[in-house]
């Protein structure tokens, strides 16, 4: 919804385009990094619990964002919100793959809340161009009765003290530098434009960023009962899912800046008709996604998902062709088809890969890694195209909006290379154990 409502914010509140790009990066920077300390303490404090205070969270903060007069104090409620969220994700996503079985009842499940997700996404993009018409604030307060109702179905859905925690103390050391250190990598990303990627700030931040993950990796190889059990990385389905929601989510979140900028800042859209372009992606994945789980058993995951980062290239390809007149019919319908049959194939599958194999003491670990995946890729690829449209000055040009698409469609031709590896990989077998957890898996 914020997104649409971007051009407006950025007028009333008199952002640079700098100073906007914070007010998605505030959330990114909140989300990504404690997704995975939101994941491990879903896993040690129980799920329903983290999930209820993470929502009431989010809600709070919804509310404060859609009330501040100051783009500072809307980047800070945004921060918190995205915090909330950072605790909410991976718990609900582990309430699900623990709820339902490994195999056709999981994928279903998992295919069902990916079309959730879709209907949210396409709603909120019409509702945030209507509201926006009315006023940009209403695109932020309009989560804060959804979350309360949410919040109202978990207390009497969500059963109480029957769900399974993970064993062990918590490992504040491994807490205190992976979140310093994810926060340290999105600051440093999101700030990077701005700076200069070769700045001295720039890179000595990227140094204090790799010196801090060295000692949570060593750190966490001395623990016995470390926040992120290292062994969880050698599934190499569980990599390449990461990798794939990392390039799926930091491709599309940059290119649907860079398409806001598009339609109304240069086209003169209004914020309606900017929603109402991007609506058939949102529908089709809607429509389609609740197929996803049959389709995984009967084609397996991986050829879906090399066939969907296929599809999401094709669609950033298309694009490449916007000019100050654009075919409706032509290039941004078929586009947007083309994104929407990308999310449709990718992100459910992704899911099913993330989570399979994965012991259920582990899975919030392995959605909290899942979603820091997709975040910290949104937020290092959005700073990187807001740094080749900054580079034109103030004035957009045709030529500098293509140029930011072409590091989208690099990427998402990435995916496909990465994608299909694993088309040539064994079935899943499980090499070795270690007190009862898987520690390989091809």
């Amino acid at each position: 919804m914020v997104g649409v409502a971007l051009p407006a914010i950025q007028h009333d509140l008199g952002l640079s385009t700098s100073s906007l790009q914070w007010v998605v990066s505030g959330y990114v920077l909140g989300y990504g990094g404690l997704l995975l300390l939101g994941g491990r303490t879903a896993d040690l404090l129980g799920r329903r619990r983290v999930f209820l205070v993470a929502l009431g969270v989010f809600a709070i903060a919804s509310l404060l964002g859609g009330l501040v007069d100051d783009g500072t104090l809307l980047i800070v409620a945004r921060f918190v919100k995205g915090v909330g969220a950072a605790f909410t994700a991976p718990a609900a996503l582990s309430i699900i793959t623990t709820t339902f079985p490994e195999g056709p009842e999981r994928n279903k499940a998992l295919s069902i809340f990916t079309a959730c997700g879709a209907s949210g996404y396409s709603l909120g993009l019409v509702l945030s161009g209507l509201l926006t018409e009315i006023g940009w604030r209403w695109t932020l307060l309009m989560p804060v009765p959804v979350a309360i109702i949410a919040l109202v179905a978990a207390l009497k859905v969500l059963p109480r003290g029957e769900e399974e925690r993970a064993e062990g103390g918590h490992d504040l050391i491994g807490a205190v530098l992976i979140t310093a250190s994810m926060l340290l990598l999105v600051f440093t990303v999101v700030q990077a434009p701005e700076a200069g990627w070769a700045s001295v700030r720039t890179i000595g931040s990227l140094v204090a960023v790799a010196a801090l993950l060295g000692l949570f990796v060593f750190a966490e190889l001395r623990m016995k009962h470390p926040l992120v059990r290292l062994g969880i990385l050698r599934s190499g389905s569980l990599v390449r899912a990461n990798l794939g929601l990392l390039i799926l989510m930091g491709s599309y979140v940059a290119f649907q800046f860079v398409a806001m900028q598009y339609f109304q800042n240069l086209l003169g859209w209004s914020a309606l008709g900017t929603a109402l372009a991007f609506l058939p992606a949102g529908l089709l994945v809607a429509i389609t996604s609740t197929k996803m789980g049959d389709f995984a058993d009967r084609f397996g995951t991986t050829k879906l998902s090399t066939i969907g980062a296929a599809a999401l290239a094709g669609g950033y390809a298309m694009f490449l062709g916007i000019d100050e007149r654009p075919s409706l019919g032509g290039l941004v319908i078929p586009g947007m088809l083309l994104l929407g049959i990308a999310f449709a194939l990718s992100f459910a599958p992704l899911n099913i890969q993330a989570t399979n194999g994965v012991n259920d003491d582990e899975q919030g670990l392995a959605s909290g890694l899942l979603n820091t995946s997709g975040q910290v890729g949104g937020a290092i690829v959005l700073a990187v195209v807001s740094a080749v449209l900054s580079s034109s000055g103030t004035t957009l040009s045709i030529d500098t909006l293509r140029s930011a698409i072409v590091v989208s469609l690099v990427l998402a031709l990435v995916g496909v290379a990465i994608s299909a590896t694993g088309l040539r990989a064994r079935k899943p077998a499980v090499a070795e154990q270690e007190d009862g957890k898987v520690l390989e898996t091809v």
